[in-house]
């Protein structure tokens, strides 16, 4: 949808609102897309959207909170009466009831289910079981699975039965008496063989599989790397709980992104979009890394001070402190959001530390060569003298080189000991390589110019 087909639709929709056109309303859902309904709803006013889903058909409004983000989902559910709200989650598929009902206080939640059907509270129940982070979190029920000794035609058969609630019908999943997986099916190959084969003959036996308790970007990658349209979800006896599709891999890699972005920035993850977060929110997800960022930067006034004596022999030294400062903080944070991206989307891993040691290592020096050479050049404009400009010169290499070791080590070594890489921003990297290049600074002024 272009920008201006949203803001005409988004024009009718206000004009149908303030009218109070509820058959309008009603009427236009019939064309809009819900993934349209989507993107107009974060630009409504809160009583616009409040009285948009009242009025919105609860299937159009069921497959559009599936298209939102949880957490937004959830505020929107709490403009609903319970029993409306049911029936919404009713009509959603499992996996996304689970997230939206996972995204409201447990009481709250627990209101709503108890006015749900039994059988679909009681799936949703079980799956709330699963923390979000993990493979379990994100999987669906809804999947078609038969038995071994069934054949292609009885297969067939149930496979039509499921169809409507099935979440993907492409795969059919073979299970034993214990629900334990034992093999899968592709659905051209169900329809290509004789209908009374058995389906132990045409299944396929080694099936790629990840446990409900496991990462669910471990789950996600395995989907993708391996372009499946969906994974089996077993515990720890193999029994299949789920599946977990493509859609559900777009939102965890979506997810998993956004936090590390803003892990990278500096800053904790918020639990709610931004155009929910209060000033509250946003305060206590800041504060305590800006705490912790302030209290590294204050080695730097120490290191300033135990190297007074040289600052007061060649005061000139001091002009050139914040070029040095602001190029190592450039250099790591370029490096280490790089090496996290590449650590995210497994490009690299512990057994490529060496050669990624001495590749940043060499592409330090390239930087801080022709950086070293322009400092030299920028001296010798300043008239500084060659001396000092030598300094800052061979300075100038020494922490590009020192920068690109540090930011691509810390992250490897963080994953290492399982913390999220992430968690080396930007600005901790800054932080770090300010005190430590303000030393090789002063050190290499010593040297040179104190002998």
């Amino acid at each position: 949808m272009t920008e201006a087909t949203r803001v005409h639709l988004l024009d009718e929709v206000r004009k149908l609102i303030a009218e109070r056109e509820r058959e309008g309303i009603s009427g236009l859902a019939i064309e809009v897309a819900p993934a349209q309904w989507a993107e107009l709803i974060p630009r409504l006013d809160t009583p616009e959207v409040a009285t948009l889903v009242n009025w919105l058909p609860e299937e159009v409004l069921a497959d559009t909170l599936a298209e939102i983000n949880p957490a937004e989902a959830a505020h929107i559910l709490r403009a609903l009466s319970r029993g409306t709200a049911a029936d919404i989650l009713e009509e959603m598929d499992p996996d996304d009831a689970t997230d939206v009902l996972g995204a409201l206080p447990d009481a709250e939640a627990e209101q709503i289910l108890v006015e749900m059907e039994p059988a679909e509270a009681a799936e949703i129940r079980e799956l709330l079981h699963y923390p979000p982070d993990t493979a379990g979190g994100i999987m669906t029920p809804a999947f078609v699975a038969v038995r071994p000794d069934m054949t292609v035609e009885a297969a067939e058969r149930a496979l039509r039965r499921r169809v409507e609630e099935a979440e993907t019908v492409y795969y059919v999943y073979v299970v034993d008496e214990e629900r334990r997986l034992m093999g899968v099916l592709a659905l051209h190959r169900l329809v290509l063989v004789p209908p009374r084969t058995k389906v132990r003959d045409v299944m396929v036996g080694d099936v790629l599989r990840v446990r409900a308790d496991a990462d669910r970007e471990s789950a996600a990658r395995l989907l993708t790397d391996h372009n499946f349209l969906a994974v089996p979800v077993v515990d720890a006896e193999d029994r299949l709980l789920g599946i977990i599709t493509q859609d559900d891999v777009a939102d965890v890699l979506e997810a998993e992104a956004t936090e590390d972005f803003e892990r990278i920035g500096g800053s904790e993850p918020l639990a709610v979009p931004y155009r929910l977060a209060g000033v509250r929110h946003l305060f206590r997800r800041r504060i305590v890394w800006l705490l912790l960022l302030f209290v590294g930067q204050a080695y730097t006034g120490t290191v300033i001070q135990a190297f007074e004596n040289t600052l007061q022999a060649q005061l000139v030294l001091a002009a050139f402190i914040p070029l040095l400062i602001g190029t190592g903080g450039n250099v790591g944070s370029q490096t280490v959001t790089l090496i996290v991206r590449a650590i995210a989307l497994t490009e690299i891993r512990m057994r490529d530390m060496g050669w990624i040691i001495w590749k940043e290592i060499r592409v330090g020096l390239l930087i801080g060569a022709v950086m070293g050479v322009v400092a030299f050049a920028r001296g010798e404009l300043l008239g500084v003298g060659s001396d000092i400009a030598l300094v800052v010169a061979i300075t100038i290499v020494a922490i590009c080189i020192w920068s690109a070791t540090v930011a691509a080590v810390l992250p490897m070594a963080l994953k290492r000991l399982n913390i999220d890489p992430a968690v080396v921003s930007a600005p901790l990297i800054t932080t770090i390589v300010d005190g430590t290049g303000l030393l090789l600074y002063f050190e290499i002024a010593r040297l040179l110019l104190v002998g």
